[in-house]
């Protein structure tokens, strides 16, 4: 079995100096003969980027995007108008519409396209409704997080209009993947609005494995105090092989990953991972 993931786009410029950077993620994921993209970013730059580096984005069994927010699904209609064909996989309440509340004032921070937009383009999508559902040979996606960690609180200012007013964003749209592997679990999160020790905690329910590696965002950046020791002190003493955080994650939260573990590492655009077992 080989896996090879991609980051074809992150906040960060990495040691692939020609590619384009934004506030966003999106990985490429190849399993053996499966290839699978996770998240699109903000724009279509991580379609050039993916040119850069050699990756055909033209044979994908799927794309899955872990949340409606803009730096995870804005590069969808501009790939969709590029390749057709799509299976895209998200969450139930994918399309609420997303609010950030700053400074006294609402922004809009959701999709930038609507369902009727998917319909017109012949994008076929399904919305996730199982904790655990394999989408091709041992490769997952996990949702219905568990809630139990007190200390990890989604940041209030996160908002959906619903019903003529504004509510609290509950994320119940999130997603992650998880590979299986002969060594454990690989986990790529989104943006784990509902808590990465509680979106961890809940992979580990449903696999008899440990976790092997966990790559992608955080969401430490909005964190503080008891909160975000109990998220950071999960991350080391869980003995994760490969910790390659970034994104939302934050410096503060980063800082304090690669001084107290050893296997922490700033995953950036361009960065690949290849595991042989």
């Amino acid at each position: 079995m080989s896996l090879k993931i991609t980051t074809l786009i992150e906040n960060s410029q990495g040691e692939h100096l020609g590619l384009k950077t934004e506030h966003g993620i999106s990985f490429c994921i190849e399993k053996d003969n499966t290839k699978i993209l996770f998240d699109l970013g903000q724009t279509d730059a991580f379609i050039y980027n993916a040119e850069q580096l050699q990756i055909s984005l033209e044979d994908l069994e799927a794309v899955v995007i872990s949340h409606g927010h803009y730096d995870h699904s804005g590069g969808l209609l501009p790939f969709a108008d590029r390749f057709s064909g799509l299976d895209l996989f998200i969450g139930k309440g994918f399309f609420d519409k997303k609010y950030g509340y700053r400074n006294n004032s609402y922004e809009y921070l959701g999709n930038n396209f609507t369902e009727d937009d998917l319909i017109s383009r012949q994008i076929n999508y399904r919305f996730i409704d199982h904790r655990k559902t394999e989408v091709k040979d041992g490769i997952y996606i996990i949702t219905d997080f568990l809630r139990d960690n007190e200390d990890e609180k989604i940041n209030p200012r996160f908002k959906i209009w619903k019903d003529d007013e504004f509510v609290s964003d509950p994320f119940n749209d999130e997603v992650l993947m998880a590979i299986d592997t002969p060594n454990g679990i690989v986990v790529i999160l989104g943006c784990s609005h509902p808590g990465v020790k509680n979106m961890l905690d809940t992979v580990a329910s449903v696999f008899d494995k440990p976790i092997y590696a966990v790559l992608g965002g955080t969401h430490l950046v909005e964190s503080s105090g008891v909160g975000l020791d109990t998220s950071i002190n999960y991350l080391i003493r869980e003995n994760i092989e490969l910790l390659g955080v970034s994104h939302c994650t934050g410096k503060i939260g980063m800082d304090r990953l690669q001084e107290n573990s050893s296997k922490f590492f700033h995953n950036s655009t361009g960065s690949m991972i290849y595991l042989d077992f």
